[in-house]
């Protein structure tokens, strides 16, 4: 299935994504607690827990860090209490965004993203105000160049829901979220790395921004995403 470019766009979201590489630690490790809290130690049991354990070790975070705080969200050692919250809101043009939060004082957090927005030029929208326009989805991402065919022999064969090649030959595959572990490892396997791979909300449609609305929507994501509390910003924006 053919798609429209968004190669460029996406290696600029998550440029803008590796500039921020100070804050990976503490977002992984919030996102180990929640999902050790709400499913449990035993990864083979928690395949969320497996996803935030496997995001650790990719960003290099040590063993014995995982483990504390694995013990620390199942109550083998006292903690903070998370909840996650997700706030919906429009940007430039109308352009949708969700952003996903987990802390310890609502009040705080919601008070911090009510600000970023409307610092920008955005509005905060009342819940499931955007988040219709999103599809919660598995996503794997490989460069232009990459093996086209063996992409969806293998994850077509795995279960993938569906295999998108761009205007530039980026190569976009996308499986239902309990899938994704299972298409990521038989691709692995076959010798096909993605350049990125998550789950993610994968906006449905996207709005081209340019010139000034393009550079006040990135600042601001960039003040949402530089909140202490938040965890993932989503939008449909392409800039």
């Amino acid at each position: 299935m053919a798609g429209h470019s968004k190669w460029a766009n996406i290696q600029h979201r998550k440029g803008r994504q590796d500039e921020k590489r100070g804050k990976i630690w503490t977002r992984i490790i919030r996102e180990i607690m929640v999902a050790a809290r709400q499913g449990g130690g035993d990864l083979n049991a928690n395949p969320r827990l497996r996803l935030a354990v496997d995001k650790a070790k990719a960003a290099n975070m040590p063993a014995d860090n995982i483990k504390r705080n694995i013990d620390k969200a199942t109550g083998n050692l006292e903690g903070v209490h998370y909840e996650e919250i997700r706030y919906e809101g429009y940007g430039i043009a109308g352009a949708a965004i969700i952003v996903d939060t987990m802390t310890d004082n609502r009040v705080r957090t919601v008070a911090d993203v009510r600000h970023a927005f409307s610092k920008y030029g955005g509005n905060m929208g009342t819940e499931g105000s955007v988040a219709f326009q999103f599809k919660h989805v598995g996503q794997l991402l490989f460069a232009p160049g990459t093996n086209e065919d063996k992409v969806m022999d293998v994850a077509l064969e795995a279960g993938a829901e569906d295999v998108i090649t761009d205007d530039e030959g980026g190569i976009e595959v996308l499986t239902a979220p309990g899938d994704f572990e299972a298409v990521r490892d038989a691709l692995q396997a076959a010798g096909l790395t993605p350049d990125m791979a998550e789950v993610t909300m994968r906006p449905e449609n996207t709005i081209a921004l340019e010139g000034d609305d393009a550079a006040r929507m990135q600042k601001l994501l960039d003040m949402i995403e530089d909140l202490d509390d938040v965890q993932d910003v989503y939008h449909n924006a392409e800039l």
